[in-house]
């Protein structure tokens, strides 16, 4: 190997030397006479594509990025995803609110949230997390900044269909290059990947808001639930430091009681802020509310307030001043019987 190496270098030659790892015992020696040392993994989950990484171990000379950076193999050769760093990407801003559209809910929420920030949209499934989320893409995208949404749990066109019944014109958004719309399969993506899809939305297509819906199908393409803190973590300071204006999804288990749980996820503390959706009981339907837990950066309202949907998009009532424990799962309403039949809004 020496000899090899002054043979080779002697004439400015670039060697490549590969090695199996057959052996069973590990030998040091020959990584110790070469100049660089790149190591290649590959796992297999037990559910989904195999998944490939790399570390360079050792480069003489070369100031490298360490860790594990995941790859593919595609026609054509190799595509590399380096592991993000957040501290080497940041872009001066105006700290500018990002409205959704809605009035009330923008007052909800104090004026809407800032750009540069992270929202944590929780609640059961089918409580209007996605429209929510939805509406704050597509009023950016109607003032002409552009919004990507990564979907992880939905089909594309039930996505595009459900949005279009309310009144999202998602379509014609897409058209004119200010929406972009992606779906993601967990079992297929490794987290490095993900995060390259996210800074090229950023970099290249220049988004300013960005959706990931959900956490839960974001977790699934994490190689283990004791890492997705830390990749989240990071993606959401590089957003912050970018400008982007970030929203996050996350499904609670079950759908009414005092039993609702997030399971092993528990982001609220890294989110800038939270809203809070929940199902009630009243008159003999089945209602949502909708509540903001925490914001960051400057006031908001702490009331509870009745959220419907319709071919209008998202709309907020007035605050639910005649209910207690809504957000305990057990309301109680402390008004007048008969107030309970009349509608909040014109669609009903």
């Amino acid at each position: 190997m020496l000899g090899l190496k002054q043979f080779f270098t002697s004439r400015g030659s670039t060697v490549l030397v590969l090695d199996d790892l057959t052996s069973n015992q590990s030998d040091l020696q020959p990584q110790s006479i070469a100049h660089g040392v790149v190591c290649l993994q590959q796992m297999s989950p037990e559910y989904g594509a195999d998944r490939r990484r790399c570390r360079i171990s050792k480069l003489r000379g070369v100031k490298f990025r360490a860790g594990y950076h995941d790859f593919t193999i595609e026609t054509g050769g190799i595509c590399i995803y380096p592991r993000l760093r957040a501290s080497q990407h940041s872009e001066a801003f105006a700290k500018k609110p990002v409205a959704s559209g809605s009035k009330e809910l923008d007052d909800l929420i104090g004026g809407g949230v800032r750009s540069g920030s992270s929202t944590l949209i929780l609640g059961p499934a089918g409580s209007g997390k996605s429209s929510v989320a939805e509406s704050f893409a597509i009023a950016a995208a109607r003032k002409g900044q552009k919004a990507v949404i990564f979907l992880f749990d939905e089909n594309l066109r039930t996505y595009v269909d459900r949005s279009e019944g309310l009144g999202f014109e998602v379509k014609s958004l897409m058209d004119k290059g200010v929406l972009k719309l992606k779906q993601v399969d967990p079992a297929e993506l490794a987290p490095g990947e993900f995060a390259h899809y996210v800074r090229d939305a950023v970099e290249n297509f220049g988004a300013k808001v960005v959706v990931i819906d959900s956490l839960s199908g974001y977790m699934h393409a994490m190689p283990g639930e004791k890492y997705l803190m830390l990749h989240m973590h990071e993606l959401l300071t590089y957003l912050s430091q970018m400008g982007v204006a970030t929203f996050l999804l996350l499904v609670q288990h079950g759908l009414i009681g005092d039993n609702l749980t997030s399971g092993a996820l528990d982001v609220s503390y890294i989110a800038d802020n939270v809203i809070l959706l929940r199902f009630f009981e009243a008159g003999g339907e089945v209602r949502k509310a909708i509540s903001v837990l925490k914001k960051r950066s400057g006031a908001h309202e702490h009331s509870i307030r009745e959220m419907s949907l319709s071919i209008k998009g998202v709309h907020v009532g007035e605050p639910l001043i005649n209910f207690s424990g809504i957000l305990g799962g057990t309301p109680k309403f402390l008004g007048n019987p008969e107030e309970l039949m009349k509608g909040h809004y014109e669609s009903r």
